[in-house]
């Protein structure tokens, strides 16, 4: 009895199993923009071209990625100003900290490679104003449209230090968003004598939850999370006496869009549980990645 029972489990099992094939598309390489215009600055374009998941990452693939000359031009609907291509290899002196930002190459190193950025030396981004961006790359071409938004300045920030650890504390700041739905932000920081800002762990949010309304919220620092020397216990923290610049940035739905999924992709990266996200772009012919403008306010904030 226990025998037939036994035959029977197993032909019900084989009877319920059934090959699945899944049909998985092969690469095929695509161009990316990453092109910004904030106010009061020229516009930044870079180009680069995906990489197959199964290829090898390394500082060399990731120097091949790179494109140089093209051709990128941008337009407010009055004026057209063609963006000139400037190289690692051959900077303005003074420049280097400011490229090594950018690129995310240390500064000494940068002479010895050539990365390449558009740049708008004709024309400055203003807020209100939209912008027409156009790259013609290996006889294709590419067309995307921005808006900078009116900038929303803080009402303050502050520094408060964290009962339990003397002396450090986060970057506090009080808001008023108005009320309108669709507002995003972004939160960059340095220290006064940095050249260029960093971004905290998820810098970009918007007003879905807080339309209209007025309320407090922190920032970490996130310049000491990979400094050697300083003591896990204070990552994460300013120490009483730091002076900091806090640069926070309006930009339009659409282009929160992108950067919300892209980072939530980030932070995901490896987690076989994650749901598949596909990152939206506002290029138009077939390129990924996104043309967006800022609108920045600045402040200074001395921790004490």
């Amino acid at each position: 009895m226990r025998l037939i029972y036994f035959c029977l489990l197993i032909l019900f099992g084989s009877s319920c199993t059934k090959e699945v094939k899944i049909d998985i598309p092969g690469y095929k390489e695509q161009l990316v923009i990453d092109g910004n215009i904030e106010t009061g600055m020229p516009a930044i374009v870079l180009l680069s071209k995906t990489n197959d998941i199964y290829a090898s990452t390394n500082l060399q693939a990731y120097l091949n990625g790179f494109v140089s000359g093209a051709t990128i031009t941008i337009s407010d609907g009055t004026n057209t100003d063609t963006l000139t291509e400037f190289c690692t290899d051959n900077l303005p002196p003074g420049t280097e900290e400011i490229a090594a930002g950018l690129f995310g190459v240390p500064a000494d190193s940068l002479v010895n490679l050539h990365l390449c950025a558009y740049v708008s030396l004709g024309m400055i981004g203003e807020a209100g104003k939209t912008y027409t961006l156009k790259v013609i790359a290996e006889s294709k071409e590419y067309t995307a449209e921005t808006r900078i938004p009116e900038p929303v300045a803080l009402d303050s920030i502050y520094w408060k230090n964290e009962d339990n650890l003397p002396g450090y504390g986060f970057s506090w700041a009080h808001l008023s968003d108005p009320n309108m739905n669709g507002n995003a932000y972004r939160w960059e920081v340095k220290y006064i004598s940095n050249p260029t800002f960093s971004k905290p762990f998820n810098p970009f949010f918007d007003d879905r939850f807080f339309n209209g309304l007025s309320f407090e919220f922190a920032y970490e620092n996130p310049m000491l999370w990979d400094d050697p020397n300083t003591p896990d216990k204070y990552k994460g923290y300013y120490a009483q006496g730091d002076t900091i610049v806090v640069k926070f940035s309006t930009l339009g739905k659409k282009e929160y869009s992108f950067f919300e999924k892209k980072y939530n992709q980030m932070y995901s990266g490896g987690n076989p549980f994650a749901t598949p996200t596909n990152i939206p772009t506002n290029i138009i012919g077939g390129a990924l990645g996104i043309w967006a403008g800022f609108s920045p306010s600045y402040d200074t904030l001395i921790c004490q």
